[in-house]
């Protein structure tokens, strides 16, 4: 099942469709650049995305994770994890992007 993206980046890919494929490549190769199995890669770039406080991504990547199989469960250890390093608010703000999808599944 293909992700809708939002009309703005669709409009982006149209017009460069070739930067758009070489980030795609670009992402595969890093994801298959070392051991890591296909759900601690998207546990990661969760993590990431919860990092970064954004919450497009946040979305994305538990749309994703939850299409792989990843448990509702898991995705909310992820934010849980986050409170230490990156602190309370931005942690709950995280647990709730993940919930909105959770919701929406």
């Amino acid at each position: 099942m293909k992700e809708k993206l939002p009309d703005f980046l669709e409009g982006v890919i149209k017009q460069y469709p070739e930067v758009w494929k070489a980030y795609q490549d670009f992402g595969e190769a890093c994801s298959n650049a070392g051991p890591l199995d296909e759900k601690t890669v998207r546990l990661v770039k969760l993590a990431l995305a919860v990092g970064a406080k954004s919450e497009g991504a946040v979305h994305s990547h538990t749309r994703r994770a939850l299409r792989q199989g990843i448990s509702p469960e898991e995705l909310r250890q992820v934010a849980l994890l986050a409170v230490t390093s990156i602190g309370w608010s931005p942690s709950m703000a995280s647990l709730s992007w993940i919930q909105d999808v959770v919701d929406q599944s």
